[in-house]
């Protein structure tokens, strides 16, 4: 699950920054989940607040679930490029991470190579769990586990990178 819309202005390079969401949005989003999300799973939760909103917000509809907040499950961390807009950072800097997609930490915090582990961990632990499983969190971390659900660990170049992630509160089955 994707966290409901952010509350920053469009167009914001926002990764790992912690910001809460859209009130009733997260509502809206928690009650079509509560519909969706099978008995007693466990609910795995970035620690930002956008997503320990809607994972709160789930929870009071279903108390069945169970709740673990994983660092791992934070969006990519952009660095210096946080808080920035999108059309505001250099060309050069977009150029020379599209060039070096896999390994340039873009912002000079984290690559896409950092993210790929950190979310394949988590991915991993997910996967030894003995029931059902929903994340919550971000869209580069749901991209992240498009590439693993399909066995992709590793890519060489950006248009590798799913361009597609669920809408925000909305779900997305990965087996």
């Amino acid at each position: 699950m994707r966290h409901a819309q952010p509350l920053i202005e469009t167009g914001v390079c926002y990764g790992a920054t912690d910001m809460p969401a859209d009130v009733s949005a997260t509502a809206a989003a928690a009650a079509a989940a509560a519909q969706a999300v099978p008995q007693a799973a466990q609910l795995w939760c970035s620690p930002l607040q956008r997503c320990v909103q809607l994972a709160d917000a789930l929870l009071r509809l279903r108390p069945d679930l169970g709740l673990h907040l994983d660092a791992r499950l934070v969006e990519m961390d952009f660095g210096r490029w946080e808080g920035t807009r999108w059309d505001a950072i250099p060309r050069a800097a977009i150029d020379a991470w599209t060039a070096q997609f896999w390994q340039c930490r873009f912002g000079g915090r984290e690559s896409v190579a950092d993210l790929m582990a950190r979310v394949g961990a988590a991915w991993d632990d997910t996967r030894r769990e003995a029931g059902p499983v929903v994340w919550v969190t971000h869209a580069g971390v749901i991209r992240s586990a498009q590439l693993l659900s399909a066995g992709t660990t590793v890519i060489d170049r950006a248009d590798q990178w799913p361009s597609a992630a669920p809408e925000f509160g909305c779900c997305l089955h990965l087996a």
